[in-house]
């Protein structure tokens, strides 16, 4: 079942990531969507914080894929940016599923290509308001609309409702 939220803030996008990092375990696929600037690195800063791991967590577009080590005893994080993927194929030539058992993976502009990785996922899509257009004086400012969409059995009788307060 979907679970949608309002965040008026990229400090508040941050704080949802926190949330949800504290259901995310090693294994786990977080497929981000949505508009350019939407908040889908923000949201991947706040689990990075949550899952407490090494590293500034900053868009990985022209890198691909970054991995952050854990500080800690917890799952390591790959975060992946395939805007510039054209395919699954290339998807999988970065060779994500040997970290997949290991680490919290986490692909921005993944939709319809990561799917494939995982059947057991969440799918996280953000929305601005008025009308999607980006503020790129204040990219930050700004209601988003974020729902989080369960697939798979490793989702079954995890309340994300009250993991991210919705």
């Amino acid at each position: 079942m979907s679970v949608t939220v309002t965040v008026a803030s990229g400090d508040a996008m941050r704080q949802l990531g926190r949330a949800l990092a504290a259901v995310l375990r090693a294994g786990d696929l977080v497929v981000l969507s949505g508009p350019l600037g939407a908040g889908k690195t923000t949201l991947a800063q706040g689990i990075g914080a949550g899952l407490d791991v090494h590293g500034q967590v900053a868009s990985p577009t022209f890198i691909i894929a970054r991995t952050h080590a854990p500080v800690g005893d917890g799952p390591a994080m790959v975060h992946v940016d395939a805007y510039r993927l054209t395919s699954l194929a290339e998807l999988d030539h970065l060779d994500l599923d040997t970290s997949l058992e290991e680490a919290v993976t986490l692909v921005e502009w993944g939709e319809g290509k990561a799917e494939a990785l995982s059947e057991d996922r969440l799918h996280v899509v953000i929305e601005r308001e008025r009308g999607g257009e980006l503020d790129l004086a204040e990219p930050e400012r700004g209601v988003r609309t974020v729902t989080i969409t369960p697939h798979g059995d490793r989702w079954a009788g995890v309340d994300l409702a009250e993991a991210v307060g919705a």
